[in-house]
């Protein structure tokens, strides 16, 4: 799993990006937040440079996976993880199998809840489809439902150069992952760690009742929504998105 990293003994500052993308979804934060302290990004299994994991894909696995990273880069020192969608859902694994290692967590555009039934049915026909015919129609069907539609054109652009440079083994795996996954919201209830919770206001996928929801789970939490921005708020809106996570990481 790459990384980008600096090293000194400030809290560490880790970011797990969404489904389709890579590391570079996070590029915006990266410049931000890498002069202030350690920032970490990861290419998950199978995405961006990052090599596939032997056997059945698994939110969970993969999870163990960020975890083993993140402890060989910072030594077991306690990090703040984020994650967006896809990345939200590994980092509540990750929370729920290693407490230990965050110091706080941050879960943007992303739910605990488990896929009903109707999803891990859609999750399936994505599965069939990509195998049959590529990531592109996938990617042209998926970004209009995850972008704010007043968007920049740049945002548009940029998104769709990430997605459509994985793999559709990639894209097929993290699909499956994810319509498998298990409900977090017992185990965010079990956190004895701060929370930011973070929601584009546009955000038709993950909206706001399920931010709500992992809000009230949480035992100490706080809850941003992002003015304009659809399921992709750090890319949609850096500077409102940066701006809430720099006062939550101040906070700490």
């Amino acid at each position: 799993m790459l990384a980008s990293t600096i090293h000194d003994d400030r809290i560490p500052l880790v970011l797990l990006h969404p489904f389709p993308f890579d590391s570079r979804f996070w590029e915006p934060q990266v410049v931000r937040f890498a002069s202030e302290r350690p920032v970490l990004t990861l290419d998950l299994p199978g995405f961006g440079e990052s090599e596939k994991l032997p056997g059945e894909p698994s939110l969970d696995r993969w999870a163990d996976a960020v975890a083993e990273t993140v402890e060989a880069a910072f030594g077991g020192m306690p990090v703040v993880l984020g994650g967006l969608s896809m990345g939200g859902y590994i980092a509540l694994r990750l929370a729920a199998r290693h407490p230990d290692l965050l110091e706080a967590l941050v879960l943007a555009d992303t739910r605990a809840e488990a896929d009903p039934p109707e999803g891990r049915a859609a999750r399936d026909e994505a599965i069939e489809a990509v195998h049959r015919d590529g990531v592109e129609p996938l990617v042209e069907a998926l970004l209009p439902t995850i972008i704010a539609p007043d968007s920049p054109p740049e945002v548009w652009d940029r998104a769709r150069e990430i997605a459509l440079d994985q793999t559709p083994e990639a894209v097929a795996d993290a699909l499956a992952a994810m319509r498998d996954r298990p409900d977090s919201l017992a185990a965010m209830e079990r956190l004895d760690v701060p929370v930011l919770v973070l929601v584009g206001e546009a955000d038709g996928r993950t909206p706001r009742p399920m931010a709500e929801a992992m809000a009230r789970a949480a035992r100490t939490s706080w809850l941003v929504t992002i003015p304009g921005a659809g399921h992709l708020a750090s890319l949609e809106a850096p500077a409102a998105f940066d701006a809430a996570l720099a006062g939550f990481l101040a906070a700490l």
